[in-house]
């Protein structure tokens, strides 16, 4: 059985402010995640929000940068709907309005082929022979990666 050990951090405000900036350099983050991180550093309260406004004032942390790119990457790469995504932008602690407007900038043609293309390909793999239970797992896959049921009915709908 090991014991994990507990890291111990002691880092002065200037390196936690270099570390935080090399980390936001990296990849984008939101405020919440910087603010979790610097938690786990050990930092006290005050000198975190003075880190995160510097971080802010020097552009390595910038909300509405990092919700486009959350919304990108997911849409893109996972091929999340809105709802996931904003779910999972919500657990970031993004506000709002800017989780509003980073959605709107998925093209929404480009939004139905994907959903489209989930469909399709699902239907080619699943295996259930009964015409309402796969229907039902049909709904239940797109729905689970975040597609608005409306958008799925419309693809259920016989031409």
């Amino acid at each position: 059985m090991t014991i994990e050990k507990e890291k111990k951090y002691n880092y002065d405000k200037k390196t936690a402010l270099q570390k935080a900036a090399n980390w936001c350099a990296y990849q984008e983050r939101s405020q919440q995640e910087v603010r979790d991180k610097l938690y786990e550093w050990q930092m006290k309260p005050t000198e975190i929000e003075e880190i995160i406004s510097t971080l802010i004032s020097e552009n390595f942390l910038n909300e509405e940068r990092f919700a486009l790119a959350y919304v990108s990457g997911k849409f893109k790469i996972k091929k999340w709907g809105k709802i996931k995504i904003k779910q999972g932008l919500k657990l970031k602690r993004v506000p709002e309005p800017i989780i509003k407007k980073a959605l709107s900038s998925i093209d929404g043609d480009e939004y139905f082929e994907t959903l489209k293309a989930l469909f399709e390909k699902k239907q080619q793999v699943e295996k259930e022979k009964n015409a309402i239970k796969r229907q039902f797992k049909l709904v239940n896959y797109l729905y689970s990666k975040g597609y608005e049921k409306d958008l799925i009915f419309i693809l259920l709908k016989p031409s």
